[in-house]
């Protein structure tokens, strides 16, 4: 299966901004713009969550905590996701993961929300 690739972490100051973006190591062999994606992160000592989740009809999911500070989208020409994370808080800090259902997990990148 397709392996996805987040890249777009970093440090950022409290109130800051960060866009995570997501895409195939490899050409897809199916629509694959057209699939939900989901987006979870995991902090130290805690479960993997659920935040965000978007499909191409533009049915959205936002846990309580990021709603009106994150949102997703997808470039289906580019065959790339977007999180585009705002007015970030040091509770964000976590490992975040762009996840499509049934497939592979990638590596993750870094958000750390830090002064």
């Amino acid at each position: 299966q397709v392996q996805l690739v987040e890249s777009g972490g970093g440090l950022v100051q409290p109130g800051g901004s960060l866009r995570l973006s997501c895409a195939p190591s490899e050409p897809p062999t199916t629509i694959f713009s057209f699939f939900r994606l989901e987006w979870y992160r995991q902090a130290p000592g805690k479960q993997r969550e659920l935040v965000a989740s978007e499909t191409s009809d533009g049915d959205t999911y936002y846990e309580d905590s990021v709603k009106g500070r994150f949102t997703a989208s997808r470039d289906i020409a580019k065959i790339t996701f977007y999180l585009q994370m705002n007015s970030l808080k040091p509770e964000d800090t976590a490992v975040y993961y762009c996840y499509r259902p049934g497939g592979p997990w990638g590596q993750g990148t870094q958000v750390t929300v830090s002064s």
